[in-house]
């Protein structure tokens, strides 16, 4: 027995010692596998589970994100086979970000484990540091099972357990966002593993790696290249998963909808089937075709394990309602679901959900009782509650209601959770504001304006139905007021010891403040005591008898505000001189009134077109402008709106401003632009060019015509386009005129009238020209009819007082095409014909004879 003993300890110490001598090419297979697993790889495989585990418990499913992701991490063990082992989900999840180099290791493998938090230099012993997260820690160990126990015989890895250890490489990298570094080690697998059947799956790591990298053709490659493979249907419900939401990330919502019906056909578990409807239905949703997604979110509420899923299923199958189907039965069985169980507490969902579904049926009114119920639940879920604020609010905005939308719109600011809602929601508040200021500017200033066009008679009529409403109104609020005096335990003002109210929280307090000295004289007691009024009676209206009255500052004082419409009583509002005395009379007030109108009534429309693209209430709000007759400026920036926002798409709509255009202001750019609104050519007159004009002008008036008609030619070099360039060339004739003579002015008058002789300039170059060539001589004159030195043309330039009034535009209101003055040039100056009697014929000359600087 002995003996035998001895042989075998013999001949195991020989094994042992021809082991150690071997190169790393010659080891055992087997052995080299086993030690593989149960030492480095299990510990790899481990830390990359405990990464699993962890997300799937922290993840929380964004339901207003535009997608939610397939996988959370919870059904994917990690065995022998990795097909179930992760989920590359791009657009939820926060992939831990380690950025730190890997240096090469072996020729033709992944990087060492030098880089690797406490693996220096490609010391195979090390631990990671201590700090290092799960993911550097199943990379650092999956890198030290390859370079510890990788058995390459003729190129080819013979040790199969090395292809797990580089699937969890592959993993953590792709987890802590170094695709490239995946693909790397990916490639070492295609380069010594060809013959493996578990290629498949690093090639659907592959294809995620390039997805990753925003490389969709070639992750989509890769991808339809394996469906056409006969792969197992372990993974192939891994690719329809990840070849979805490549697809997805790709923009294909019409090929990943189709992809999604495959993985949902593939997949059995019933929490992966429930999230694949969903996800189908929101692609569904946003391809427009609620009735398909509204099948796939009832399959989703179907199939789900969830709570919280189940809830926002219903959701969003009540938000995908067609308006056509069975409104009543829908609702009957949400409501019946409200009251049943655990669901009572998610009152406020079902309730907006219900509203949601009555807006699709056309049912305004109980919409919006379905959401006012919706805000008398116990919040649930903020976001939820934000929802309800908005769709609230977005009734308001229906009815023009501007102040009522933007109240519910800021509520809902407050209470939103989901970022990118509350950014297009802030803008949209911003936007109402801005409309509303303007919205009752015009009531109040159409208000006043009709209320002076009344006669006495009318007058008092109006007032005298007004007050008898006033008093109605008053009267029912002294009725509420007794009901509530009479009610028990209200606030009477009795404050004595047997008062409910002595000694009470509800009494005024005392903030240790001496008796002596005025209490108001304290800023600190007066900011303490208006909190403390707030907590007991909230905001109450400033009004007689407040203590009684329940009335809180509502959106109708609000409004009245706006309107310039006191809420504090007037001892005099009962009595119709008092409103009368306080309407204006005097013209220029009501002209003012009216400009304001008209200036406010303009930037609506443009608003209602560019915040809102309401291009209807838009083209109907300027359309009443234009027929409200504003001034000219006005006119004209509304008619060139209306056409600009129609012409393409309603040209009906853009007729009727284009023949105003054309007929009473045909020689202005806004005219040119409806004759031609595709040419390229038409410009709007620049300031700086209004500028340089009234510079080279400037310069003419000081007779100074050298240095003008440097300005003019410069300007004119850099703007050729512009609006005001036959201006330019008009002013440059006059200059011609005074330097060098009659017959050059001639000339360049006969340009001017040839190049734009449907301009204001072109037309008044002809009627100059008449004078010039006739037997008639230009006598310039001052303004008493004295004769002035003459040089054959007119001494004095166009005036142009009117510059800085007509360079103006309205604060808000975006630039239009500049227009003209409809009058022309005016000749002005003496003329004296020479007859043959020799007598002379004086004719007034204006000295007004170039056309004022285009309006903008």
């Amino acid at each position: 027995m002995k003996k035998n003993i001895i042989f075998l300890l013999a001949v195991l110490l020989i094994a042992s010692c021809a082991t150690k001598n071997k190169r790393p090419e010659k080891r055992s297979k087997f052995l080299k596998g086993f030690s593989t697993y149960y030492n480095t790889l299990f510990n790899a495989k481990d830390a990359l589970n405990s990464e699993f585990t962890s997300r799937d418990m922290a993840h929380k499913d964004n339901f207003y994100a535009p997608y939610i992701p397939i996988l959370t991490y919870e059904d994917q063990p990690l065995g022998s086979d990795l097909g179930q082992s992760a989920a590359f989900a791009e657009n939820s999840m926060k992939m831990a970000s380690v950025n730190k180099p890997v240096e090469n290791g072996p020729p033709g493998r992944p990087g060492g484990l030098s880089g690797i938090p406490g693996i220096p230099g490609n010391d195979t012993e090390g631990l990671p540091a201590k700090g290092a997260t799960a993911l550097e820690i199943a990379e650092a160990k999956a890198l030290k099972a390859i370079n510890k126990y990788s058995v390459i015989r003729n190129g080819e890895e013979k040790n199969k357990q090395i292809f797990d250890a580089y699937m969890i490489l592959v993993q953590s990298r792709i987890y802590q966002n170094k695709p490239l570094e995946a693909l790397d080690a990916l490639n070492y697998v295609f380069t010594h593993m060809k013959e493996d059947k578990r290629l498949p799956l690093a090639k659907i790591y592959q294809g995620a790696a390039y997805a990753k990298v925003k490389d969709y053709h070639k992750a989509q490659e890769i991808f339809e290249k394996l469906k056409g493979e006969d792969i197992n249907k372990t993974y192939a419900k891994l690719l329809s998963i990840y070849h979805s939401e490549a697809l997805l990330d790709a923009g294909k919502k019409e090929e990943a909808a189709k992809e999604l019906d495959n993985a949902f056909e593939l997949n059995s578990n019933r929490k992966l089937k429930s999230r694949i409807a969903y996800l189908r239905g929101q692609v569904l949703e946003n391809l427009n075709k609620n009735d398909k997604a509204r099948e796939s979110y009832a399959a989703a509420y179907k199939y789900a394990n969830d709570f919280e899923f189940e809830v926002k299923s219903q959701i969003a199958i009540a938000k995908t309602f067609n308006g056509t189907g069975d409104y009543n039965g829908a609702k009957h069985y949400l409501e019946g679901i409200s009251k049943k169980g655990p669901y009572g507490s998610r009152k406020n969902e079902f309730y907006y959900a219900l509203g949601l579904m009555a807006n699709k049926a056309g049912k305004k009114d109980e919409a919006q009782q379905f959401f006012k119920k919706s805000l008398f639940e116990k919040v649930s879920d903020p976001q939820v509650r934000g929802l309800t604020y908005y769709e609230i609010g977005k009734s308001y905005l229906e009815k023009n209601d501007y102040i009522g939308a933007g109240i519910y719109y800021d509520s809902a600011l407050t209470v939103m959770t989901y970022e990118p809602s509350k950014v297009l929601l802030k803008d949209q508040s911003a936007y109402i504001k801005k409309i509303s200021k303007n919205y009752y500017l015009i009531k109040k200033n159409d208000s006043i304006l009709a209320l002076a066009k009344m006669n006495d008679a009318q007058k008092t009529d109006f007032f005298s139905k007004y007050i008898a409403k006033l008093k109605a109104k008053e009267e029912k609020e002294e009725q509420e007021r007794r009901r509530a005096e009479r009610s028990k335990g209200f606030d009477t003002g009795d404050y004595s010891a047997n008062s409910i109210f002595a000694n009470s929280s509800n009494a005024f307090e005392d903030f240790g403040v001496a008796t002596k000295g005025f209490y108001f004289s304290n800023t600190g007691t007066v900011s303490k005591g208006t909190s403390s009024f707030k907590q007991v009676w909230g905001e109450r209206a400033l009004s007689d008898n407040w203590r009684y009255s329940k009335k809180m500052a509502s959106i109708d004082d609000m409004k009245n505000e706006a309107l310039g419409v006191t809420s504090a009583p007037n001892p005099r509002r009962f009595e119709p001189a008092y409103y009368i005395e306080q309407i204006p009379t005097d013209q220029g007030k009501l002209d003012l009134l009216k400009k304001d109108r008209d200036t406010a009534s303009l930037g609506l429309g443009v608003m209602y077109q560019n915040y809102f693209t309401n291009t209807p209430l838009a083209t109907k709000t300027l359309y009443d402008l234009v027929d409200n007759k504003p001034e000219e400026k006005v006119m004209l920036q509304a008619l060139y709106e209306i056409f600009a926002m129609n012409y393409e798409k309603n040209p009906q709509a853009s007729e009727r401003a284009k023949q105003i255009l054309l007929t009473d202001y045909p020689y202005t750019s806004y005219a040119e632009f409806a004759r031609n609104p595709k040419n390229n050519s038409f410009v709007k007159s620049s300031e700086e060019v209004e500028n340089e004009y009234k510079k080279a002008y400037a310069f003419y008036e000081g007779e100074k015509f050298a240095e003008s008609r440097d300005v003019i030619d410069q300007a004119i070099q850099k703007f050729p386009k512009d609006a005001l360039i036959p201006k330019l060339y008009l002013l440059n004739a006059f200059n011609a005129g005074k330097t060098t003579g009659k017959e050059v002015m001639i000339l360049q008058l006969e340009q001017i009238a040839l190049n734009y002789s449907k301009t204001p300039e072109g037309i008044k170059a002809k009627e100059m020209l008449n004078y010039l060539k006739s037997e008639l001589s230009f006598q310039a004159t001052d303004n008493k009819g004295n004769a002035l030195p003459q040089s054959g043309v007119p001494s004095q330039p166009p005036q142009q007082n009117q510059i800085q009034n007509q360079i103006q535009n309205s604060s808000g209101i975006p630039s239009a095409p500049p227009g003209s003055m409809k009058n022309g040039i005016q000749q002005g100056g003496t003329i004296q014909q020479k007859k043959k009697d020799k007598s002379q014929l004086q004719k007034t000359e204006n000295p007004e004879s170039i056309p004022a600087i285009p309006k903008q």
